[in-house]
């Protein structure tokens, strides 16, 4: 969880807030198994951990009885306030109902006790909760490894670049074995999470309602994982509510994911990318996905224009996707000749794989995996991790000079300051 910064360095271990005296003895014999001074196992609920917290610092490890609760939701997001990075949060109540469970996981709770307690259960809750803070995390895992951060753009509604997103982000997780990230800023219709078999979540939403929470452990809450390689953050926001955003939310989310893994695919929709331009501004490659029709041809004149205009450095790979070669308004030496530039890369329409992938749950390259359809994933991942190793080594001189400066040893100290709430 994040809140305002108080007390740094005066952090107690553990705190604990709970309702009966039960649940009070429990949870002091389990602080003095973990070495824990039984005094900070207080009486109160949760509403009482709101009120104590907000004078005094957050302690590493917080337990929170929620059975007095009449609003859980709102309660935990209360704490959030008032609890600073870093907390892990564990709570305890009577209620048996797993969409509340979901909804306090991605509110940021570490785990969710069913009473009445066991000890046993107790401190297998704690034990897990200190083995997250002693583990390292992503940033810390990958500061050695470049980051890669990549764009997919459709040039018009239903040429694919979802499909496209997903299937590049499974190849280059599974394929290139790197740690990667999909974001996909469709946040009312995007079929990031739906393509993947996955419940979105609400970690996007939430980062469009509150940018100040957005921090490296939001990151670590919000996003979906699809396989200890690759991560989603998706959305299905409800199409009654717009949107109010700046996109300052959107390029947060970028910088934190770029701290966290080696490659983020960002799945942006037009509507989102001309009144948002910046979020293209740190992209090393921008996929162009089109297919070959006339009107995708004058919006790839046009968008290609845009990205040399916006993004000068940036590597704008074209992709034709849904390629047929019998059956289409141009032909591909038509459509080149048109927007006067070749196809990089070509993606055949399949549609028995097509559907085969949806009934499956499975991005579209997995199911290609081992056909001939399969072989134009391996040549689109290595377009892109040319591209992407080339600007590495370009960037990696300019590094070296400057890693010993004073401004880059006190880079890490953002995190401890940042406000918001998890």
């Amino acid at each position: 969880m994040n809140a305002p910064f108080k007390a740094a360095g005066l952090r107690d271990p553990f705190n604990a807030f709970v309702c009966d005296d039960d649940t009070l003895e429990l949870i002091r014999v389990a602080a003095a198994d973990m070495g824990w001074p039984i005094e900070k196992c207080n009486k109160g609920g949760l509403r009482n951990a709101v009120q104590s917290l907000s004078v005094s610092a957050s302690p590493n490890i917080l337990f929170v009885d929620m059975s007095e609760s009449g609003d859980p939701i709102n309660d935990i997001n209360a704490l959030a306030e008032v609890c600073e990075p870093g907390t892990v949060v564990i709570a305890a109540g009577q209620v048996n109902d797993v969409r509340l469970y979901r909804d306090l996981l991605s509110s940021g709770i570490q785990d969710y006790l069913l009473k009445p307690l066991s000890l046993d259960q107790v401190r297998d809750a704690l034990t897990n909760a200190q083995a997250i803070l002693s583990a390292p995390k992503h940033a810390d895992m990958h500061d050695d490894k470049p980051h890669h951060m990549m764009a997919v753009v459709g040039v018009r509604g239903g040429v694919g670049a979802s499909m496209v997103s997903t299937s590049l982000a499974w190849a280059i997780s599974e394929q290139a074995d790197r740690q990667t990230a999909l974001l996909d800023l469709d946040v009312h219709f995007g079929t990031g999470a739906l393509t993947l078999d996955l419940e979105p979540g609400r970690g996007l939403i939430d980062a469009i309602d509150n940018p100040s929470r957005i921090d490296g452990l939001f990151i670590e809450r919000a996003m979906v994982r699809a396989s200890d390689k690759l991560s989603l953050l998706s959305a299905e926001a409800p199409i009654h509510q717009p949107v109010m955003t700046d996109g300052s939310a959107f390029y947060q989310l970028e910088e934190e994911l770029r701290n966290a893994f080696e490659m983020t695919i960002v799945d942006i929709p037009r509507q989102v990318l001309i009144p948002f331009p910046h979020l293209v501004s740190e992209c090393g490659t921008i996929l162009l996905v089109t297919d070959v029709t006339l009107a995708s041809a004058r919006d790839t004149i046009r968008l290609l224009s845009w990205f040399k205009q916006n993004v000068p450095g940036a590597r704008v790979v074209l992709v034709a996707n849904k390629f047929q070669t019998t059956i289409g308004e141009l032909s591909r030496k038509e459509f080149e000749s048109s927007i006067e530039r070749a196809i990089d890369v070509v993606v055949p329409f399949d549609p028995k794989l097509v559907a085969q992938a949806a009934k499956l749950g499975k991005s579209y390259a997995e199911v290609c995996k081992g056909t001939k359809a399969g072989q134009v994933w391996a040549n689109l991942t290595r377009v892109v991790l040319d591209g992407a190793d080339a600007e590495a080594e370009e960037v990696a001189p300019a590094k070296a000079k400057s890693g010993s400066s004073l401004l880059g040893k006190l880079g890490g100290l953002g995190t401890l300051v940042k406000k918001g709430a998890k």
